[in-house]
């Protein structure tokens, strides 16, 4: 493979926008330190934030992220309407990459009746306009880009305002970790033609099999959910998971009956140095159960000192491999057709 052979079957620039996804971090940060603490600390009783895909990711890894360190309660919300407990007190944060997604505006409107704190982050549409009307603080992030691949401005904005917030420490310095390993990562990955590009052997291995991701459940979580929703968005082809413990309870039984189809699944386990010890050693117990039936097993373990930096280590080879995935099923990375459909069939029904 060539990066002629990428630009041919990527017009819009996935490549580009994986490839600069270090300078995103920056930017976002940068981004970040600019706003104005909207809400004091001491007030927030718990936090949602609602939003979808793209926009939503964001907060499931702030939220894995931060398990250890933020003191209130905090969800992420994918639905029309907020939980219940949602109040004053309650710190809604509106996500939305392009402020047009439907179920957001939804929630929004919701979280405004209830009278909850709400912190709007997009980069334009009906987000803001609602934002506007109600006075509300909203971080504007630059527009231009798949959701997907804005991933640095939907996370590490909010990171740095909630440190403003008082409801975490800061985290200059394992952001600037972070920047380092990804850039490290990305220089790496960036020839597809390069003997220690694993990401691309990685998608090698994955042509033409059902990619299945285990992980451990603190703070990978949100990183394998990135991963199974990069391979489906980037690489058009369906990816499952599942996170230990739980797995060890239900889904490893199922590695039985169906071996002809099981041969045509890539196990891949992301590993991580700050995995519960016990659960690295389910790990090590589950791989050697699954490798008999599997038509493959990769282990991808996180690089770097800090959390942060390990957690989007992962997430960048993740972003890498179905990339090259996409070019070897010889697919355009960048559209999302299901979905656009989708969104035209709901706008017909009101």
């Amino acid at each position: 493979m060539t990066l002629d052979d990428i630009r041919r079957l990527d017009p819009k620039g996935m490549y580009t926008w994986i490839a600069s996804f270090p300078d995103q971090i920056s930017e976002a940060t940068a981004i970040g330190k600019k706003v104005t603490a909207p809400f004091k600390g001491k007030k927030i009783t718990s936090i949602v934030l609602t939003g979808l895909g793209g926009s939503a990711i964001g907060g499931d890894l702030l939220r894995s992220y931060l398990a250890d360190d933020i003191k209130v309660p905090f969800i992420v919300n994918r639905n029309y309407e907020l939980p219940s407990f949602v109040g004053k007190g309650t710190l809604v944060i509106i996500s939305s990459y392009s402020g047009n997604t439907e179920e957001t505006i939804s929630a929004h409107k919701d979280a405004t009746k209830r009278k909850a704190m709400v912190l709007c982050i997009s980069t334009g549409g009906e987000t803001a306009r609602l934002a506007a009307k109600h006075k509300q603080p909203r971080i504007e992030i630059p527009g231009g880009l798949s959701p997907r691949a804005a991933l640095g401005y939907s996370f590490f904005p909010l990171l740095v305002v909630l440190g403003k917030m008082g409801l975490v420490k800061a985290r200059e310095k394992d952001i600037r970790e972070t920047v380092e390993v990804v850039r490290a990562l990305s220089k790496k990955f960036a020839d597809p033609g390069s003997t220690d590009n694993t990401a691309f052997q990685l998608a090698e291995r994955l042509k033409g099999r059902l990619p299945v991701v285990y992980s451990g459940t603190e703070h990978l979580d949100a990183v394998n959910i990135r991963w199974r929703g990069q391979f489906s968005e980037n690489a058009k082809t369906l990816a499952y998971g599942h996170v230990l413990p739980e797995m060890n309870h239900n889904e490893l039984v199922g590695w039985k009956v169906l071996t002809e189809l099981m041969k045509n699944i890539h196990v891949i386990f992301l590993k991580d140095r700050g995995t519960h010890s016990r659960v690295a050693i389910r790990e090590e117990i589950t791989k050697t159960w699954v490798m008999p039936f599997a038509g493959g097993v990769t282990e991808i373990t996180s690089s770097g000192r800090s959390l942060l930096a390990r957690m989007f280590s992962l997430i960048h080879t993740g972003d890498w491999t179905s990339l090259y995935l996409a070019i070897l099923n010889g697919v355009d990375p960048e559209p999302v057709e299901p979905i656009n459909f989708l969104k035209g069939e709901l706008a017909k029904v009101k």
